[in-house]
């Protein structure tokens, strides 16, 4: 009986206890609601990210860049034959420097020989045709003068002896010896004489050499032509250089013949000379603007400067590569094909870019952002990279000398978020 009366006074206890404790806990837990209402400020203060930047500042990003290159041939010229025939004599040989006109190769020919001497012949023949016939006309002259010399010396004794007949007829007519008809006729006789005689002294005085030659002067202009026009062929039997510069490929002997067009050799010209390189699409892109560009040969530190002449707007499709020429002068032959060069597509003053460190870049796919700090918010920014020169990069477009970028963790940075800068370091 006791032992059934100390059970339900146990449970009693045991209720107790726990009312107690919760009652306990309630009061503890409405103790604690009221807090300092500065508190939300300072949390929130706390929870603000903490950031490094640094300046953005104008900087050398590495040494100007450069690509191999190498010395070519402004142009080429093949030489050409004009004539056919056998060569005769090589007077210049392959590798060496002609002058524009200097004969290289003297060419012969038979027939050509054979049709020289026929019009020479022909010229020669027509200009003693020519003399001969001067000499017969001269002389056909000089008999026409003598001959109506002579017979003006005759009239004018005939004219004398008319004159005195009216004379003596007039004397005869004014004593009544002879009628007035008579000496009418008289006076018409002697003045037909005289206009007879005055008729050819004036021919004499017109007298002129007689035209034999006209036909032999054609002939003769005829044959000339002709063998100029032999001569010139002749002429064309010497291979001249078109141009200055080097001869090269000439694979000629001596027993060869040659037909017309046949060519024997190309002149390469080496004033002005072409400087040529291969460049990918990113170093074609440090050229604009540029007319002219610096060189070098490989070994030396003598730069030089060359203007830009060609630069394909298309990639080659089998180097992949976009082709660039320079000429240059040349008159002292210092540069000769096949020399290695370098140019360089930047100038010292090129390199000095802004940059930023890699570590402050994110990326996403193929374009690339930094954060710029502007008063407590940092500002989302896409960025064009240019070169890489580890551990900065050159930045095309984006930002600009004197802005801050976050340096410190910017993939856990969000677009126009508010941050804590902790510090200005440098890049």
């Amino acid at each position: 009986m006791r032992q059934k009366r100390r059970k339900p006074h146990r449970r009693v206890v045991r209720t107790a206890c726990i009312l107690t404790l919760s009652i306990g806990i309630l009061a503890g837990c409405s103790d604690t609601a009221p807090l300092n209402p500065d508190a939300n400020s300072v949390s929130q203060e706390q929870a603000l990210k903490n950031v490094k930047v640094f300046k953005v500042i104008n900087q050398k990003i590495g040494d100007p860049l450069e690509r191999a290159a190498e010395v070519q041939s402004s142009v080429q010229f093949d030489v050409v034959a004009k004539m056919a025939g056998d060569v005769d004599q090589i007077l210049k040989k392959r590798g060496d420097m002609v002058q524009e006109g200097d004969v290289i190769v003297k060419l012969k020919s038979s027939e050509v020989s054979a049709q020289r001497e026929a019009a020479d012949a022909a010229v020669k023949a027509a200009q003693e045709a020519i003399e001969k016939a001067k000499i017969r006309a001269k002389k056909e002259m000089e008999s026409q003068k003598l001959e109506m010399s002579n017979t003006i010396q005759k009239m004018e004794l005939g004219m004398t002896t008319l004159l005195r007949n009216y004379n003596k007829m007039k004397n005869d007519y004014d004593i009544g010896l002879v009628t007035k008809a008579q000496l009418y006729q008289m006076e018409n006789q002697m003045m037909n004489a005289r206009m007879d005689l005055d008729q050819l002294k004036q021919k004499l005085s017109a007298l002129e050499p007689i035209d034999a030659t006209s036909e032999l002067e054609s002939q003769l202009k005829n044959a000339r032509v002709t063998l100029q026009q032999i001569d010139q062929t002749v002429k064309n039997l010497e291979v001249k250089a078109p141009v200055s510069g080097l001869l090269s490929e000439m694979p000629l002997e001596g027993w060869m013949s040659l037909q017309p067009g046949a060519t024997i050799g190309v002149i390469q010209r080496l004033d002005p000379i072409k400087i040529k390189a291969q460049l990918s699409e990113e170093e074609t892109r440090h050229l604009s603007g540029k007319t002219e560009l610096s060189y070098y040969i490989a070994g030396t530190k003598q730069m030089y400067r060359g203007k830009i002449s060609y630069l394909s707007k298309v990639i080659d499709p089998q180097t992949k590569a976009y082709e660039i020429n320079l000429e240059v002068p040349n008159k002292d032959l210092t540069l000769k094909p096949g020399m290695k060069l370098r140019i360089q597509m930047t100038e010292e003053k090129d390199q000095i870019v802004p940059t930023v460190p890699t570590y402050s870049i994110v990326k996403e796919g193929d374009d690339a952002f930094v954060f710029v700090l502007s008063g407590d918010i940092v500002e989302k920014r896409s960025v064009q990279l240019g070169r890489l020169n580890e551990p900065n990069q050159e930045v095309l477009s984006g930002v600009k000398e004197g802005d801050l970028v976050v340096k410190s963790n910017p993939n856990q940075l969000r677009d126009k978020e508010k941050v804590q800068m902790t510090a200005i370091e440098e890049q």
